[in-house]
């Protein structure tokens, strides 16, 4: 009997000892020196996860971390996905980051301006995301933003996310329009917005810019973009060239120099602030605008003040021209060794007619 009470206390220090130890263990610093990354499918048993922890280095032992889970009743509260495992995280710090479900925020950017063709590609190439795209969004139907998402997401359930982000936009911007605008439904205000949004890289500058072309629309006048030219020439993609004279007297749909109102579809996708910019527009009586030479426009009223400003445009172009050709002359003569990063920047010019 004796004999059976000291083996029972013996055994009683050992688990104690042991419990202390495994306690201990359990808020060590890890052995990995570095972060580990570790994707964790639906379905994965626990012993199967601190398996795969023990193989990429980030616990010391598979038992001694499934046990930590098990005495915890965490075993059965890991939760699926892709995980970035800090160097030297402990066993108690990443069942904590399995539990909690803390995955990779994976993120993608539409930046504004792209065509629905441009963004649906980014999606079907991005390497986090699964299954098929399924076919282009309409063009117009996607809202420019980042969205984050995790490893595993679907492509077209991103598409789609993007398409309902445009429409909550719309549906809560579109009741506090402005009145009087020409036009009536939400898709015309996108149409005009993607115009907006291809004509200026400003957004201070959007509002002004959607005023001349809904003073435009008001009086009858064609609105005369050179970017719907190039969408009805390549849908959106670069031209790569300068428009040619035939091309701006080319009857194409998106020809906004031959037809009059507004284009049969949006010409890229808008972001918020040419969406805003349409809806509510700047208030003014301005029907042209050309490039001042710093990368925005000089709005007018009347042909006579355009006039004006075109030619104080093409005093800007030229002087800038003979900036570049003096430059080349000097780097050719190995005086003065000109990166192209120097070069002076010209600006495209927007004239409306």
């Amino acid at each position: 009997m004796r004999r059976f009470v000291v083996l029972l206390v013996v055994l009683g220090v050992i688990g104690a000892s042991l419990f202390a130890w495994t306690q201990t263990a359990w808020d060590q610093p890890g052995p990995h020196a570095g972060e580990i990354i570790v994707l964790i499918p639906p379905g994965t048993r626990a012993h199967d996860v601190a398996q795969m922890l023990e193989d990429k280095g980030a616990v010391p032992n598979v038992w001694l971390f499934e046990l930590g889970l098990r005495t915890r009743k965490l075993a059965d509260k890991i939760k699926a996905g892709e995980y970035a495992l800090p160097a030297r995280a402990s066993m108690s710090a990443i069942a904590a980051i399995l539990v909690d479900g803390k995955s990779i925020q994976h993120r993608l950017t539409a930046a504004e301006g792209l065509t629905s063709d441009m963004i649906w590609k980014m999606v079907q190439n991005h390497s986090a995301l699964s299954g098929d795209a399924g076919p282009v969004p309409e063009e117009g139907t996607l809202l420019p933003e980042t969205y984050l998402f995790t490893r595993g997401q679907s492509r077209a359930g991103l598409l789609d996310q993007m398409r309902r982000a445009q429409e909550r936009f719309m549906a809560a911007r579109w009741a506090g329009r402005a009145e009087g605008l020409p036009y009536d439904t939400m898709r015309e205000a996108i149409i005009l917005a993607s115009i907006v949004e291809k004509e200026t890289a400003l957004p201070a500058e959007r509002p002004h810019i959607a005023s001349v072309f809904v003073n435009r629309l008001k009086v009858g006048m064609r609105l005369q973009s050179d970017p719907t030219i190039i969408y009805g020439l390549t849908k959106g993609y670069p031209l790569g060239r300068g428009i040619r004279q035939s091309e701006l007297e080319g009857a194409t749909p998106y020809n906004t120099y031959v037809i009059a109102g507004l284009p049969p579809g949006p010409i890229a996708s808008p972001g918020k602030d040419s969406l805003a910019a349409v809806m509510n527009p700047l208030q003014t009586d301005d029907l042209f605008f050309v490039a001042d030479g710093t990368g925005g426009h000089v709005f007018a009223a009347t042909m006579g003040e355009h006039a004006r400003n075109v030619v104080a445009w093409r005093n800007i172009e030229r002087r800038a021209r003979r900036e570049v050709q003096a430059s080349e002359t000097l780097n050719e003569t190995g005086n003065v060794p000109l990166p192209d990063a120097a070069l002076p920047v010209l600006p495209k010019p927007k004239p409306k007619r």
